[in-house]
């Protein structure tokens, strides 16, 4: 015969007068911080008491009941009701909805304060986004909502940001399948098709941190700091339809412009607006692209213009400006910092100061009808406007025109002056070339050669930055220069001029688009212009001479090497001695040898120059035993194993990640084997008065030991 279940008898529930209520001492909450009493009293104000106290009755000595009750589980909610009654919002007799147990009841009251507390289940946080979400269709605002849960706005629309994600991974969250952090980087797109492909990408990868989701979902998209958008404005992308996409839950750096279609189309269009105010000046031709390769102008001669001088108004106001300066850095000297008005102040003087200093430039109009000029945007996003450039199919002929003759008189006529061309300069757009995608290499575990495209390219990096190590190191570039004079004097002369010697510039053909960003690229150019702004190009060649020998030593060292620098040729290139202009294997040797010993001696280091390995610049060039092996060699075997597994695209931005401050390089762009120590020594002056030892012995079949060089210094030398 089966046993009857016992059945289960549940408390009684009734109202009591709140005066009737005392705080159980039996109540475990003991400690207060984090628990907040106020909130709760606003909320039992605005919705009611919705959970209902429980309670005991007090027995007294004799063991009757007094009429009091103790509250064992709930000691919140009626310190939330003190509060209440203390603001005389609720009256002190007012009922409150209480469970009451029995006072003999053989669990503990203890026991009931413990398990009301720990038993509780905290809302998911999923089914909270979802509240929230409802509320907002039923008219609530993120406003309202917020100060419904005395939570920030900011808050609820990250909550609210979260709804915003595929249902299909809410439910992976729901699940525990992810972490909070891995759901909020999603809220970045709202395409929920992609968002799925990229979980589908990372949940079985070891990579599936936040930034890493980030990072692939906003890879179509261009950031707010791109110098596109600082030139173009957020509020002129939003007013033609563009979307930006904001992260509500980290620093953003403005967010993700969705649409870089529509940038590109007004960043066009802008320029163009430029371009046309520019060709108003009389110019020929207007070039015009966000950016131009560098070394662009190459070719070119650049116009020499004349400054627009100060008018009287604008000498005095530099000059007060000039005095404020002066006077306020000389009022806080002694101060700390400055106060922030004062800081502000400078601020804004140097700014007027600065743009005295920047004045216009007056240009010979005959001049300018064969002239041109590029637009482009500089690296902040600027307008960048480089004017007076003629290309070589432009300059006047050289050649006198023939004489004309009156055949009568025999008088020779007076040739008419051409008028200056009042012709439309030709605009050119986006003028920037673009190379067909190389083909990816089949992928093995072999280490191929590196493709040839991409050695030249990084070839270029080196020789821009050795020029730049060049120009600042004089003693280097006079070096090089008795090298090359020396190899002239003693082999074979050329006819010409009556100094046999030149600099040609070596136009970098092939480079990759980030070559004119780079920090020699820069210091290269500030370099040039601030030379070009003292040398009296334009006064002939006779005082040309006289400013050059007037010049102190240590300016005549510093301009020798600027302008040595430029015939800097540390470009890899296909041998073809059969070419006009090739170049044969053993002089490419010869070049390459040349290079690593310049660099060596200037103590050149790409890692300083800001080189590093970038998904654009070679890991996304190269098959995957090379990134392996670049990980390898910069970050250790460990590394590798954790990116080994990863389809191509995915290893290489993981190698980019992994390789960023190793100061790892590519075979093109290190160092020789040999021993940069000694020649450093030397480089610094420490031998100084020793020949150099590139002058010594330069067989064109084979270089003499290092040994052998520094035995056969010091005969010569002494000859």
């Amino acid at each position: 015969m089966a046993t009857a279940v016992q059945k289960i008898t549940l408390s009684s529930s009734r109202d009591i007068p709140f005066n009737k209520l005392v705080l159980s001492q039996s109540n475990v909450r003991r400690v207060k911080a984090g628990v907040s009493v106020d909130e709760l009293a606003e909320s039992i104000a605005r919705r009611g008491l919705i959970q209902s106290l429980h309670v005991r009755p007090v027995l007294g000595e004799d063991g009757t009941e007094t009429g009091l009750y103790e509250v064992p589980a709930g000691g919140r909610r009626f310190r939330a009701l003190e509060v209440l009654v203390k603001q005389k919002r609720l009256a002190k007799t007012a009922p409150v909805p209480c469970i009451v147990s029995d006072a003999s009841d053989e669990v503990l009251i203890d026991e009931v304060s413990l398990a009301e507390n720990i038993e509780r289940a905290p809302l998911h946080p999923v089914d909270q986004f979802r509240a929230f979400q409802t509320m907002r269709e039923k008219g609530m605002t993120e406003e309202a909502i917020a100060a419904a849960f005395f939570v920030d706005a900011k808050v609820v629309k990250q909550r609210l940001r979260l709804v915003s994600v595929a249902a299909a991974l809410l439910e992976i969250y729901a699940e525990d399948g992810m972490t909070l952090e891995q759901l909020m980087a999603f809220t970045i797109s709202s395409d929920h098709e992609r968002q799925v492909q990229v979980w589908d990408a990372v949940k079985d990868s070891w990579s599936k941190e936040p930034y890493q989701i980030r990072r692939m979902l906003t890879e179509t998209t261009v950031r707010a700091s791109d110098k596109r958008v600082t030139f173009v404005g957020i509020d002129a992308y939003e007013a033609a339809g563009g979307y930006v996409l904001r992260d509500l839950f980290q620093q953003d750096d403005g967010g993700w412009l969705q649409d870089a279609v529509l940038l590109d189309r007004l960043v066009n269009e802008k320029l163009k607006v430029e371009a046309e105010i520019i060709a108003a000046e009389g110019w020929n031709w207007i070039e015009v692209a966000v950016s131009f390769p560098y070394s662009h102008a190459y070719g070119m001669r650049q116009l020499i213009g004349t400054t627009v001088d100060l008018t009287e108004d604008e000498r005095a106001t530099r000059e007060a400006l000039r005095d404020e300066y002066d006077r306020l850095e000389a009022e806080y000297s002694q101060a700390d910092e400055y106060p922030d008005e004062v800081d502000a102040r400078l601020g804004e003087i140097e700014k007027i100061l600065g743009a005295f200093e920047m004045r216009p430039k007056i240009y010979d109009p005959a001049q300018m009808a064969r002239a041109g000029v590029f637009v482009s945007l500089d690296v902040d996003g600027t307008l960048l406007i480089q004017r007076g450039y003629v290309r070589a199919e432009d300059e006047a002929p050289l050649e006198p025109e023939p004489e004309i003759v009156d055949p009568e008189t025999g008088e020779v006529l007076q040739r008419a002056e051409p008028e200056a061309s009042h012709q439309r300069a030709v605009i050119t757009l986006g003028s920037e070339k673009t190379t067909a995608p190389e083909e990816e290499e089949d992928e093995g575990e072999a280490i191929k050669p590196l493709p040839e495209r991409l050695v030249i390219e990084l070839t270029a990096h080196r020789t821009l930055a050795l020029r730049d190590a060049v120009a600042n190191n004089p003693r280097i570039a006079m070096t090089a220069l008795l090298h090359r004079l020396v190899l002239d004097c003693f082999g074979i002369r050329s006819s010409g001029n009556a100094l046999q010697a030149r600099v040609s510039e070596v136009h970098l053909s092939v480079q990759a688009p980030d070559l004119g960003d780079s920090l020699p690229a820069q210091a290269i150019d500030e370099r040039h212009a601030a030379w070009r702004a003292d040398i009296p190009l334009d006064d002939g060649h006779d005082r040309l001479w006289d400013w050059l020998h007037a010049l102190g030593e240590a300016s005549r060292q510093a301009l020798l090497a600027h302008c040595l620098s430029f015939g800097v040729n540390a470009l890899y290139e296909r041998p073809n001695p059969y070419s006009g202009n090739g170049i044969s294997q053993h002089g490419l040797d010869r070049r390459m040898h040349e290079a690593d010993r310049l660099a060596r001696m200037t103590g050149l280091d790409l890692v300083e120059t800001g080189w590093k390995p970038t998904v654009a610049n070679y890991l996304g060039r190269v098959t995957k035993a090379r990134i392996l092996e670049a990980v390898r060699e910069g970050v250790g075997d460990q590394a590798v194993e954790l990116i080994d597994h990863l389809k191509k695209g995915e290893m290489a931005a993981e190698a980019e990640r992994l390789l960023a401050s190793s100061g790892w390089l590519p075979e093109p762009l290190r160092m020789d084997a040999q021993d940069a120590g000694a020649d450093a020594a030397d480089a610094s002056g420490a031998e100084a008065d020793a020949l150099p030892d590139f002058l010594m012995g330069d067989s064109e079949d084979e270089e003499p030991a290092e040994d052998e060089e520094q035995d056969q210094a010091h005969p010569i030398a002494a000859e």
